[in-house]
């Protein structure tokens, strides 16, 4: 009996998706899901007076639409779509699949990633002061939004900079979900710069996922107008080039988005969903973009999967403002809002 669980279970479907009596709920999970949090988190559906559905899928051996071929797709898509909640616990995420962007077409889906998601981890992320992080990151999200140009850099030698646009969003999880969408576990901020500005150094030295995991060396990225030209380091760097080749298609080379680390209990676990929520660090998702962060374009980004890597202990200059210095919030508004 987890009845450490509870607590984190009530935060997420009363206060974060603010379920209501009657919604039909799909928790979807696979065979490598900790389903004592499946569990928890049902049961609290079933409290706040809804209807919870929950969909084990085997799991299958790659994410995103690189699964495609091992699920039951016109099934899986026909509960999904619709749900008035979906909440994804699966290992293997379908999160950018093509379930998911058949889901997402129902625009009155609230959707939560809570992919790969452990008891620990359950724990550690959510049950967090939810009230203090969302005036901090809207704070902060206000600052991003009015700003033209970032710079980041990191110890073990990350040196990037780029460009906002102006007409795209700055996604800032921070704990509220009651309105449809796509949703993250708080504590990420999250926007797709103008992909021909990037350029510089980016050097992951938290984790990639997939397909490493925690990296035990740094791994080197020179990126040119928003690509990825050579990958540098050791036998992880040959590994994770190698999985990007592997699928054949130019847009895995691509930047999709940058996201900050943000949560206060987030630690580097190899777990993608916490390490690039870890206090102070940069992430870079690569490959495929979903369409929210980029409604200007025309025609959506079809890269085949997508990973993410993280760049610990980072500093963030906003127009000549440092937000962060290796990791620590130095920035004197901020700081208040957090103390």
């Amino acid at each position: 009996m987890r009845f450490d669980l509870s607590r984190p279970a009530t935060k997420l479907v009363r206060e974060i998706l603010r379920v209501k009596s009657d919604e039909e709920v799909v928790i979807s999970y696979d065979t490598l899901s900790h389903f004592a949090v499946i569990e928890a988190v049902a049961g609290e559906v079933v409290r706040a007076g809804a209807k919870p559905l929950l969909l084990c899928v085997a799991a299958p051996k790659g994410v995103g639409k690189a699964a495609d071929p091992e699920l039951p797709l016109r099934s899986l898509s026909a509960a999904l779509q619709n749900a008035d909640v979906w909440i994804e616990f699966n290992e293997r995420w379908l999160l950018y699949s093509s379930a998911f962007e058949t889901a997402i077409k129902n625009q009155n889906l609230r959707y939560m990633c809570l992919v790969g998601m452990d008891e620990a981890m359950f724990v550690r992320t959510l049950d967090i002061d939810l009230e203090k992080l969302g005036r901090f990151m809207k704070t902060l999200s206000k600052i991003l939004k009015e700003a033209r140009e970032v710079r980041i850099q990191n110890p073990s030698g990350t040196d990037v900079t780029f460009r906002n646009h102006p007409e795209r969003p700055i996604i800032s999880d921070h704990g509220d979900a009651s309105k449809p969408g796509i949703h993250m576990l708080p504590g990420q901020m999250s926007w797709t710069p103008i992909e021909n500005s990037i350029d510089g150094t980016i050097v992951f030295d938290g984790s990639i996922v997939p397909p490493v995991g925690v990296l035990r060396e740094p791994v080197a990225l020179t990126i040119r107008a928003g690509r990825i030209v050579e990958i540098t380091g050791g036998k992880e760097a040959r590994r994770f080039e190698s999985w990007l080749r592997s699928f054949g298609h130019e847009g895995m080379f691509k930047l999709a988005h940058i996201s900050l680390g943000l949560n206060p209990g987030a630690v580097l676990s190899g777990n993608i969903l916490e390490d690039e929520r870890v206090w102070g660090c940069s992430e870079w998702g690569i490959g495929y973009t979903s369409e929210d962060l980029v409604p200007d374009r025309t025609e959506p980004d079809r890269a085949p999967s997508h990973c993410d890597g993280v760049c610990l202990n980072s500093t963030i200059v906003v127009d000549g403002r440092t937000i962060f210095k290796d990791g620590n919030l130095v920035d004197e508004e901020l700081l208040k809002i957090i103390s």
